[in-house]
């Protein structure tokens, strides 16, 4: 959710930057997408890779570690927060699917998850870099649950168990968030992070762990991971649906409701309800994802809604919307992808050192004096190269 966005990956202060001409004073998303081929969402995402790793990884000597910011700003800790880390390694995930070279990437994929264990501490993996790194950080049950999506996905990649167990592992910590007060508005969901000064239930741990133990079940078939699915996800479809695919933010104890609506939602309702019918065969989670991925879409193309969403937001939004695809093919969501990629492509990004720079809420307009962030920049990457990928299918089974 954006608040973490302001709280555990700081906000950019403004800075010196170059100013790209090319760049209009607004730039909104395009009703329908330019062709572009396979070749060239390769290409584009091979070089917005390439920036991240010019400007923002640290190296294999300073721990495989990647900057929270370029320039680094003053607020900034020595190292990126447990997310942006996170994007960076799933978008290296993504890169291994490109044709022809995605096997080029394997080496910093793999690399990518052994960094990862830095994270880890006693109870999950923490916000921050704990000893030695750090001081460490608090236990975002969010953070757990995608960093878990990320282990299954190489686990699909590599066929490495070891990322299994790890994505497995997570499920007993993000249950922890499952508030079992009866006595609250709405009993149920998940707490925002562990800790007795949490006030929230969230939608996006919420729908994100149930998208979670939805794909585990698939994978495993153990009964435990598909009723915490059907129970996570269905308290989020009962008490946090504004409209068909638009899900408001959070709950709070005292009985207030946090309204705001971010494309990651409507995206992980999407994602769970379609690893749920490849789970269990039951048409109505397919009803259901169809229904929230018409709806969702229709208010998200409308005006510059989706060009003002943070870009890690609408990189989960478009890989469920994908996910879908596969199972009940519909051409707009490519499209509206692809509209969306060729834009910001266009619009976003600095062409002199092919880094993207949005306002600070992580969307919106190009803003010159913003500092490109690792947790942006990897979602352009995932962007650019989930489209090469599909974009490829797409022209074989036309």
């Amino acid at each position: 959710m954006l608040r973490s966005l302001l709280t555990r990956a700081a906000v950019p202060a403004v800075c010196l930057g170059l100013l790209w001409g090319a760049a209009p004073a607004h730039a909104g998303t395009p009703a329908t997408a330019r062709p572009v081929s396979s070749a060239a969402w390769a290409d584009r995402a091979t070089s917005t890779y390439r920036a991240l790793q010019s400007h923002l990884y640290e190296g294999s000597e300073a721990s495989g570690l990647y900057l929270e910011h370029t320039p680094r700003q003053a607020t900034d800790q020595a190292h990126s927060y447990l997310w942006p880390f996170r994007e960076a390694a799933q978008a290296a995930v993504d890169m291994q699917e490109l044709p022809r070279t995605g096997k080029d990437f394997a080496a910093d994929a793999a690399q990518r998850f052994d960094t990862m264990e830095r994270y880890a501490g006693p109870t999950g993996y923490q916000s921050y870099l704990p000893a030695p790194l750090g001081a460490g950080g608090d236990v975002y049950y969010d953070d757990n649950a995608v960093v878990a999506l990320s282990q299954l996905d190489q686990y699909e990649a590599t066929g490495d168990r070891t990322l299994l167990g790890r994505a497995e592992q997570a499920v007993p910590v993000v249950s922890r968030a499952w508030d079992d007060d009866t006595s609250k508005a709405c009993p149920g969901g998940m707490d925002w992070y562990d800790s007795p000064s949490n006030s929230i239930r969230a939608t996006n741990v919420t729908a994100l762990s149930a998208q979670l133990a939805a794909r585990l079940y698939e994978r495993t078939h153990n009964r435990s991971y598909l009723d915490k699915a059907e129970q996570w996800y269905g308290w989020v479809y009962s008490c946090m649906r504004k409209a068909p695919g638009l899900y408001v933010n959070d709950r709070g104890d005292d009985g207030s409701t946090n309204e705001t609506l971010w494309t990651y939602n409507s995206g992980a309702m999407i994602g769970t309800a379609t690893a749920l019918y490849r789970g269990t065969g039951d048409a109505t989670y397919l009803d259901k994802a169809v229904a929230d991925a018409q709806g969702s879409l229709a208010h998200w193309t409308e005006g510059t809604r989706l060009h003002d969403q943070p870009a890690v937001f609408n990189a989960f939004y478009f890989k469920d919307l994908l996910d879908l695809d596969r199972v009940r093919p519909d051409a707009a969501y490519l499209q509206a992808m692809s509209a969306y990629a060729d834009s910001t492509y266009r619009t976003n990004r600095d062409a002199t050192t092919g880094l993207f720079r949005f306002q600070a809420s992580g969307g919106g307009d190009y803003d010159p004096q913003a500092p490109a962030g690792t947790l942006h920049q990897s979602a352009m990457v995932q962007i650019f190269a989930t489209l090469a990928d599909a974009t490829r299918k797409s022209h074989r089974s036309q």
